[in-house]
């Protein structure tokens, strides 16, 4: 019988964990929390120093009682529950339910399902830190004050059913302030010049250079006519050489993953959501099965600020680098990479491969896509980060002829380093690429082949992608690493913002919300104030700050503002989107509303006129039983998605699953996407005596509403 027992947050990492350990040790799961603050009440008693009120989760009593009766059995009990704020606060949550005693050296730390850091973990137990603990209650408090105080005056005002969130709402400011400078953005016009020059004799060297003054100042050029002036008098112009300047250049890698950087990198380079990133990396790193090792923990844990790596995980790098490329790819020393958060916690690592050695390809077979292209990422990007740096050859020409000076730049690799495997997806467009310059010299002669004017006009500041909004939250210290994907979630949910070609864009209703917590609460949606609150929290787990006054900071001058707001705030009117469908009953172009779940059409005529109709995701697949109508996505009275006719309620099909564009190539009948943690994702027919299935080929693009090809 096991003596010992590990008490861990997921089945799937506790499984990785038991095969570790072996018999003497029985690893259970909380499956995440096991006590919270209640959804239906506020749940935190202000008058004696913001203490919350936590109770059971719904659903947890089962896995409560199957903990407690396998603590009866064993002589020790360790809780092994993720290294940050968050796991800290599950951690003191079961000692207290399980009766430990959190000033025992029951908690242990690891940042990496490996036998070798459970080993270590197990071998150097402490106490709880409630340090962490109180850290993450005062957030929790904060987040409860504000939203829960907060959101009845948005229902008051605005419209029932919207929520205020703490950080979420500085997000929301940040993509606010970003569409008014879009809106005031004054589109201006103006030229440029490039010019295409040979070496006297040397045809064959042709290359191009930009006109960068004229006279001594430096080239404006505001219109057409201007460009085509100057163009005249740059042909009768004769050209020469005046300055070359040769360099070499070293180009660093990129640190290791940190949670924010592989966000973005895997939005940029892979397409994925922040969710979706962060959803793909807590499978590879809690383990997956993998061959005859079995389940394995493959990178290392996910939620961290620092880019510190582990000496061992380093030396194993460079045995790695060294067979793959050749010493010459090794600098003389491991590189040692500098944090950006002074805050970050020195015990934790960079986002890593656990073991370096296990090449993306070696288990490509046991990994599904998505999460074979983000362990390859993971993979790369830190092994490129032990690498050499790649050499530039770059160049410069100063070219002059008349009143005019062009400048021609080149480079190229020389060495190659780190690029041999990786490089950041906003580097793909850099100095190499644009080619090296024939050999010149002070004074040779150039002989003009062609001017080319081009038009331009200035561009407003980009909307937000995630990757753009993620890394604007990380360098203005909003949030955490934990954090990030749930805050864009919440945005969505809310219909706070809506995606236009991938960029984030805020509805009217985001507009309004922002527009009223910026005129009456401006200290609590300024980017510096949550900076400076992420601090105190961060000091509050350092032991330095006490959690209750920190709160009490906070909601002292929010109450007044709140109260103020209540007495002086009108209400909002919004104004209806209207659509392009029209009523069958009255005629009335129907507009867009917002419900519990999601947007629907309504009759602008209510209550004369009460028609309503969800939004129809279309799939482009006729339905199979009437023949006539579509099938579209639809969703149940809880939410879930289902699949039905758009013929409703002429026809009743319904199904659970997305339908593929293409009909069984056997039957002719529907086939459906389904998936499973054996086949992945896959095909197959409906029709109950046809066997065919076919594992899905191409990608589904992200949130494209379930259709799939063969």
């Amino acid at each position: 019988m096991a003596e010992k027992l590990v008490i861990v947050e997921s089945p799937a990492k506790a499984k990785t964990i038991s095969k570790i350990l072996g018999r003497s040790y029985q690893v259970k799961a909380s499956n995440g929390h096991i006590l919270d603050l209640p959804r239906s009440q506020f749940a935190v008693d202000i008058k004696n120093n913001f203490k919350p009120k936590y109770i059971t989760i719904r659903g947890r009593g089962k896995i409560i009682k199957e903990l407690k009766d396998s603590v009866k059995k064993v002589d020790r009990v360790y809780l092994a529950t993720d290294p940050d704020r968050e796991g800290e606060a599950i951690s003191w949550h079961l000692a207290q339910t399980l009766e430990l005693n959190p000033d025992s050296a029951c908690r242990i730390e690891f940042h990496e399902i490996t036998k070798r850091a459970i080993t270590a973990a197990l071998e150097n137990p402490r106490p709880i830190d409630l340090n962490r603990v109180n850290a993450q209650q005062a957030r929790r408090v904060l987040d409860r004050l504000f939203g829960y105080k907060l959101s009845p005056l948005l229902w008051a005002k605005v419209r029932r059913g919207l929520s205020a969130g703490r950080v979420q709402s500085v997000a929301l400011r940040l993509i606010c302030q970003r569409e008014a400078e879009i809106d005031a953005f004054q589109q201006e016009e103006y030229w440029s010049i490039t010019a295409d020059f040979v070496p006297a004799g040397r045809e064959q060297d042709l290359f191009s250079a930009k006109l960068i003054q004229v006279n001594g100042e430096k080239a404006t050029i505001p219109n057409e006519e201007t460009a085509n002036e100057l163009k005249r008098r740059i042909e009768a112009a004769s050209f020469r050489v005046i300055d070359v300047k040769k360099r070499e250049r070293k180009r660093h890698p990129a640190p290791p993953f940190i949670t924010s950087t592989l966000q973005q990198e895997a939005s940029r380079k892979l397409g994925f959501s922040a969710r979706k990133t962060m959803s793909v990396a807590q499978q590879l790193y809690e383990g997956l099965e993998i061959g005859d090792e079995g389940s394995v923990g493959l990178i290392t844990y996910i939620r961290t600020d620092s880019v510190r790596v582990a000496q061992e995980a380093q030396e194993e790098c460079r045995a790695v680098i060294a067979a793959e490329y050749g010493k010459e790819y090794l600098p003389a020393k491991p590189p040692v990479y500098k944090t950006k958060s002074t805050m970050a916690q020195g015990a934790h690592e960079a986002i890593r491969p656990t073991v370096v050695s296990r090449r993306p390809q070696d288990v490509k077979a046991f990994l599904t896509r998505d999460q074979f292209r983000l362990y390859q990422l993971i993979w790369d990007r830190f092994v490129a980060s032990q690498m050499e740096a790649a050499v530039l050859d770059v160049m410069t020409v100063d070219l002059e002829g008349d009143a005019f000076l062009f400048r021609a730049n080149g480079s190229k690799v020389k060495f190659p380093g780190f690029l041999v495997l990786y490089q950041e997806d906003q580097d793909d467009k850099n100095e190499e690429e644009e080619g090296y310059l024939p050999d010149l010299q002070v004074d040779t002669a150039l002989a003009l082949q062609a001017v080319r004017p081009e038009q331009h006009f200035t561009q407003p500041p980009a909307r937000y992608s995630e990757a753009m909004l993620v890394k604007t939250l990380e360098e203005n210290g909003i949030g955490r690493p934990s954090t990030y994907a749930t805050i864009i979630e919440t945005l969505r949910k809310r219909n706070y913002v809506e995606m236009e070609n991938k960029r984030f864009k805020p509805t009217e209703l985001g507009l309004v919300v922002d527009r009223l917590l910026r005129e009456n609460f401006p200290r609590v949606v300024d980017l510096d104030f949550t900076a400076r609150m992420e601090e105190k929290l961060d000091q509050v787990e350092e032991g330095t700050v006490d959690w209750v006054s920190t709160v009490r900071d906070f909601y002292e001058p929010f109450s007044a503002e709140l109260k103020k707001a209540e007495e002086t705030v009108e209400r909002v009117k919004l104004a209806d989107e209207v659509s392009e469908v029209q009523c069958e009953y009255c005629g009335r172009m129907m507009v867009y509303k917002y419900g519990r779940y999601g947007r629907f059409l309504a009759c602008p005529g209510y209550p004369e006129c009460k028609n309503i109709k969800s939004i129809q995701k279309e799939t482009g697949v006729a339905c199979p039983e009437c023949k006539k109508g579509q099938i579209v996505e639809r969703h149940s009275k809880k939410g879930r998605k289902f699949f039905g006719c758009n013929q409703y309620p002429e026809c009743k099909f319904t199904s659970w699953y997305p339908p593929a564009k293409t009909p069984c190539p056997e039957c002719g009948s529907l086939c459906v996407v389904k998936k499973s943690k054996t086949k992945g994702e896959y095909i197959a027919c409906t029709r109950q005596d046809c066997s065919y299935e076919q594992t899905v080929t191409t990608r589904k693009k992200e949130n494209q509403g379930g259709t799939a090809d063969v």
